[in-house]
């Protein structure tokens, strides 16, 4: 007969205890201790599950093949590029983001694209009903006979249906909503989702199934559910954007079978999700002229150079303390660098609220775009506009120098091919490489040569 356990699990690292704490020993948050209750039953499976079975054996590793892992190319390219080239079989992704913010739209628009290629596709939906599936394939143009879809939350109906379709891709929306009937334990909860995802990570590596797990995030913006999570699984990525936009960026924060810092950029549209090739010109479409406070900056997102506009407003503040707001760049960051032009620049910024904000919805996290952010916050300062065709990148140090940065010869050959007229750059960075004819380079050392040259 089975024995009923009660425990306590904590939600956000998956730590259980015997007992109720109010303080999670494993992570050190709060009140997220949360009682389940499950039956332990006693089988003979690997990691308690008797479904599926492997009869390899140890080899030595001179023994086995290597070589490129098979990919299988969508048709989107831009998720082609954050997956690293295409879809590997028999690899677990888990793809996280905010509600409603097209993740459900972009696995059924990749579905649709697999199986135009004659691969069998099973789209089991946790959320939505067939019916519901149905009108949104009708909106999005995926209609294909090789793409099943199925409504169902039960683990052994869901096995059930991979064994009858044999799918060459699987995509399970959500993980949250997915439970095994031998675990008591409510639906989403820290046991279910951790068993589940256990479960499809032994279906995808033994029967060469490529599987997408969809995971519902916290208020905070990470996947709900164990820590554990990301790390049983081979990618994680994680779709952002901004309601109010009709943007949405896909990074990659995991990918065993490629690199973690390339991002895809779609656009929102009415027929759904719309691959943008070429974000840098889509950036800078509504830039002003002429206006203090803007620059350009030459960014790097994985191998892609992205021309984003940087926007600084200075103005008096009328309170005891100056505010400081950043959006779309490390709040820290920036004061790092206000603190630098007050110090080495001689700008009375202490009696001045400055805001800086990266236009777009996008979010620059390399030091690369310290220059531009320096060049816009003094440009509001003066109140003197820059150039309107000049690019700025550059780290800078706190002793006010401005340091070198990788894939100096990919910006300025991004910057020359929108017609740019000058970039202003690290002077270190210019060895090593030819620049483009056509387009003015100027090397500097120091924040002060970077102002003078911005507003000579």
């Amino acid at each position: 007969m089975a024995k009923l356990k009660t425990k306590f699990a904590c939600t956000e690292c998956g730590n259980e205890s015997p007992k109720w704490m109010g303080k999670c020993p494993g992570c050190g948050q709060w009140n997220t201790m949360v009682e389940e209750k499950e039956t332990v039953v006693k089988t003979q499976g690997i990691m308690g599950s008797p479904l599926i079975q492997t009869k390899e054996k140890p080899r030595p590793i001179i023994h086995i093949e290597s070589g490129q892992e098979k990919r299988i190319e969508t048709t989107n390219k831009e998720l082609n590029r954050v997956l690293g080239g295409g879809v590997v079989p028999g690899s677990l992704i888990l793809v996280g983001g905010d509600p409603g913010i097209g993740k459900s739209t972009l696995l059924l628009q990749t579905s649709h694209a697999l199986a135009s290629k004659r691969l069998t596709v099973l789209y089991i939906s946790g959320e939505e009903s067939v019916r519901q599936t149905r009108l949104r394939a009708d909106r999005l143009g995926a209609l294909s006979d090789t793409l099943y879809v199925l409504c169902e939350t039960n683990m052994e109906q869901i096995n059930d249906a991979i064994e009858s379709v044999k799918p060459d891709f699987l995509v399970i929306d959500s993980i949250q909503t997915v439970y095994d009937p031998q675990v008591q334990s409510a639906p989403g909860s820290v046991s279910q989702v951790r068993e589940c995802t256990a479960h499809f990570m032994r279906v995808a590596k033994i029967k060469g199934i490529a599987t997408v797990l969809v995971g519902h995030v916290t208020k905070e913006g990470a996947i709900a559910g164990p820590r554990m999570l990301e790390h049983m699984v081979d990618c994680v990525l994680y779709f952002e954007g901004e309601r109010h936009h009709t943007y949405r960026l896909l990074r990659a924060v995991k990918n065993r079978f490629g690199s973690t810092n390339e991002i895809g950029i779609f656009e929102m549209v009415e027929d759904g999700l719309r691959e943008v090739n070429n974000p840098s010109e889509l950036f800078l479409s509504e830039r002003p002229m002429g206006v203090s406070g803007s620059t350009v900056v030459a960014s790097m997102e994985g191998t892609r150079p992205v021309l984003v506009e940087m926007q600084a407003l200075v103005a008096t503040t009328n309170f005891p303390s100056p505010r400081r707001m950043a959006t779309g760049i490390d709040h820290n960051r920036m004061t790092l660098i206000v603190a630098v032009l007050e110090k080495r620049m001689g700008m009375f910024l202490q009696t001045q609220d400055a805001y800086l904000n990266v236009a777009g919805g996008i979010r620059l996290d390399e030091p690369a775009v310290d220059l531009a952010a320096a060049v816009s916050i003094a440009s509001s300062f003066k109140d003197a506009p820059t150039r309107p065709f000049d690019v700025f990148f550059g780290e800078i140090g706190l002793t006010g120098e401005v340091r070198a940065v990788s894939r100096a010869e990919q910006r300025v050959r991004e910057a020359h091919k929108l017609g740019f007229k000058r970039v202003i750059m690290p002077k270190k960075s210019l060895k090593g490489w030819t620049p483009p004819a056509g387009i003015e380079i100027i090397g500097v050392e120091t924040v002060a040569e970077a102002l003078s040259a911005a507003f000579a």
